[in-house]
Parts: structure tokens; C-alpha cells; sequence
């Protein structure tokens, strides 16, 4: 008899979240003799605890098809960490009881790498409890630090909104510095890996262009030397721009932009590094400036998605039932990149256990020499991901998105879960 299916998303959404979901949604509807309904949480995982779950079998066809052009997380995401088995047993055994209750078989998990942690540990549990579950991870991390993928579907999107905007802006930029601002500044995410910061590189071409300098994580920040490199842009130029990452920190391996506090995964809650950047170069070099926070703009910005990065969202979600059907349990469906020039790609998997908790930096030959820049193996590296458009359909000069219905389905346990 077919089992239903509980699909979730987690984390920060992105552009192609939803993409990876109409993948998993339309796979699982053409696998009627294995999966019956599919089931989404509300809000992540947290609609699983509460028994809050989604009856995706009452969206149209048309409308899961609309998902794949729809940004954000079309169910409702959340940032809630389940910990360890033992220190979290009773939530593990809650997950394992509503899936019981619902006749649930397969786990797919849309997120990063706490998220492949969480889809290993339910494997675990399930295993433990002698409740058979099949659990595969569906990868998404706009930062692109997931290990073996070769990319994690949201990157492509967002290297391609920064490294359009840096190129953007910077045109503005250079038109008023003769008489007004010489300065600017970008701040983009990525706490600890600099690979979206790294996306802003793809629009220098040539020698000057813009951003003169990026600041990785990587790279400890060094004032002095950072101070000397904007004068010297601007004296070389007549302008500086400028792409920081969240996430850089000074020789004490303080964030610059450190606002105290933690966010509901334990990390450090970030403030603004762009104004503190920009404020620096004004108080020892006098030039005035101008700054921006990209901030929840280019993870939203579906209308400039890149079309490798729409497509292989949509394959991984694919993917992902294709290997729960074939019976593949605690595993991760990958990128695998085949060739660079022409740039081609297939699906490979990864086991759970050595994706969950990693973290892929940035490679050492991948950041210039003097720390500021890309080399020409971070330029080849990127390139290809923002390739292509997939633009949405448009209706009085706005893209048209889909709103699903997300109905609900009736609660069959007596007991509840309170959210801590």
C-alpha cells in the first residue's frame, strides 16, 4: 500500500525553494502505487510537531506548477533547531508519533545543513523505534556551503542579483563622483563562507571595473591595509565600490557588524557591517559615501533568477522522490558538475552523515592574492550558475505569483505539542 509523504521547508527561503517543491510535489503525484498524499508542514518542521500539516492533493495542478516561478517558501518555513536524539528524544518521538498517525513513509527536508542533520536524526530515531521511515534531504542554502553538491539551488539566484546590482549601482556611482559620493558600499549575506560576496567579482570583466574590493569571511579584516586599497581605487578611478559580506571579522575573530544576542540556531545575531565599513573610510579618508543592505532583496528577487539555478531546484526535488521510491534511505540528492566550457551537470547523491553540521568555505585559490578580489578559478567556478533567465509571467507590469490555498488536514492525536 502507498505511504504519504511529508515534505517541509526550513531555514531562509530563497528564490527557487518553491521550485524544489513543485519537484517534489509533481514527482510524488506521478508515484501513485508508492506515495498517496503529500503532506507539507506549516512553518517547517514545527508544523510536524504540532500536527499542523497541509493537504497539498487540494492545490491544482496549475498552482503547484506556478510554484516553480514563486519566491519565499510557499508552506511557511521556520528557524527551529531539533537537537541531539537523546537531548530532543521527546521531540523525535512526537515526529515519529504524528507520522504514525498519518500514515507518513517518506521525510523530505528542503534546507541547508542543519536541516540534513534534523532528516539524518529522523532516520535514526525511526530506525530505533522500529517505525519505518524513508528520509531524503532536498539541499537549499543561499549561502552555498553544503559539502559534495557542487551548488546548493538559491546561490546561482542570489550571485546573480549581487553581481547585477554591484554593476548596477557602481554605474551610478562613477556618473556623480566627481562632484558627490565615491563611495559604496554593499552588504551582502554569507556568515562565515564568502561565496555570495564572492558573486559581486563576476561583474568586474576588466581591469577597474567595479567592485574594486570584496571582503570574505575568509580573510581577516586588516583596516590599514583595506584603507590603503579603497584610496588607492578612488584616486585610480575616481570611485570605490565596495562588497562586504556579513560575516568578516577582525584579527580578535569579532563580526564587525556583532549586534550580541543569538538567533534560534545558536549563531551570532549580525547587525549592519556595511554602515561600519562606510563610516570608517569617511572618518580616515573624508570621501562621502552611500551603502546598502541586500538583505532579504536578493534572496527574494525571483524576477532575476537564474535559470541554471531554477532548473537544477527543481531537479533535486525530483530527485529526491525518485530516490525514496527506488527505496534510497538518509541520503541527499547532488549537483554534480561535468564540465565547465560548455557548462553541463547531473544528479548525484551524498549520505546524510557526511553532509549534516559541514560547512564548504571558500577555497584558499579561489580569493586573490592580496584578499580582496576572485581569481580566475572562483570567475570560472561561478559563472555558469547565473546563467540563463526564467523570468515569471508578468500582468500589469508586476510578476504574477501563486498563493496556495494550504488547507489544512484534521488532527487525529488527543496529545499537543507547545513549542518551547
Amino acid at each position: 500500500m502507498p505511504k504519504n509523504a511529508f515534505y517541509a521547508q526550513s531555514g531562509g527561503v530563497t528564490a527557487v525553494i518553491n521550485a524544489s517543491a513543485c519537484g517534489v510535489i509533481e514527482t510524488a503525484r506521478q508515484h501513485p502505487d508508492k506515495i498517496g498524499k503529500v503532506y507539507a508542514g506549516r512553518n517547517g518542521i514545527i508544523g510536524a510537531l504540532t500536527e499542523d500539516l497541509i493537504d497539498t492533493s487540494q492545490e491544482s495542478d496549475a498552482d503547484i506548477a506556478a510554484l516553480r516561478h514563486t519566491p519565499s517558501g510557499a508552506f511557511g518555513s521556520c528557524r527551529f533547531k531539533l537537537k541531539g536524539l537523546e537531548e530532543s528524544k521527546a521531540e523525535y518521538e512526537r515526529l515519529i508519533e504524528v507520522f504514525k498517525a498519518h500514515d507518513i513513509g517518506y521525510f523530505f527536508y528542503n534546507g541547508g545543513g542543519d536541516s540534513q542533520d534534523t532528516s539524518h536524526k529522523i532516520s535514526q530515531i525511526g530506525e530505533k523505534m522500529g517505525y519505518p521511515i524513508t528520509c531524503v534531504g532536498v539541499p537549499k542554502t543561499v549561502d552555498n556551503d553544503l559539502p559534495i553538491t557542487d551548488n546548493c539551488p538559491g546561490f546561482g539566484s542570489v550571485a546573480k542579483y549581487v553581481a547585477v546590482s554591484i554593476r548596477e549601482a557602481s554605474f551610478d556611482v562613477a556618473s556623480m563622483a566627481k562632484t558627490s559620493t565615491k563611495i559604496f558600499v554593499m552588504e551582502v549575506m554569507g556568515r562565515h563562507a564568502g561565496w555570495i560576496a564572492a558573486a559581486g567579482g563576476i561583474a568586474a570583466e576588466k581591469e577597474g571595473d567595479a567592485p574594486h574590493i570584496i571582503l570574505f569571511p575568509e580573510i581577516t579584516f586588516d583596516q590599514e591595509k583595506f584603507l590603503a586599497k579603497v584610496d588607492h581605487a578612488v584616486k585610480t578611478y575616481g570611485y570605490c565600490s565596495i562588497v562586504v559580506s556579513e560575516g568578516v571579522k577582525n584579527a580578535e575573530g569579532t563580526f564587525l557588524a556583532e549586534a550580541g544576542g543569538k538567533d534560534a540556531f545558536g549563531h551570532a545575531q549580525l547587525g549592519g557591517v556595511a554602515p561600519v565599513v562606510a563610516q570608517m573610510i569617511k572618518d580616515n579618508l573624508g570621501y562621502k559615501y552611500h551603502w546598502a543592505v541586500a538583505d532579504y532583496l536578493q534572496r527574494a528577487a525571483r524576477h532575476i533568477a537564474s535559470k541554471t539555478d531554477v532548473e537544477q531546484a527543481y531537479a533535486l526535488g525530483k530527485a529526491a522522490v525518485e530516490l525514496a521510491v527506488a527505496g534510497k534511505n538518509a541520503v541527499m540528492p547532488t549537483v554534480v558538475r561535468t564540465s565547465n566550457n560548455p557548462y553541463t551537470w547531473e544528479i548525484g547523491s551524498a549520505d546524510l552523515a557526511d553532509v549534516a553540521n559541514v560547512e564548504k568555505m571558500m577555497p584558499t585559490e579561489y580569493i586573490s592574492e592580496d584578499g580582496f578580489g576572485i581569481t580566475e578559478a572562483c570567475r570560472e567556478y561561478l559563472q555558469p550558475l547565473i546563467l540563463g533567465e526564467d523570468y515569471p509571467p508578468y500582468k500589469d507590469g508586476l510578476p504574477q505569483y501563486v498563493e496556495l490555498k494550504n488547507v489544512g488536514i484534521a488532527k487525529k492525536l488527543a496529545s499537543t505539542y507547545e513549542l518551547k
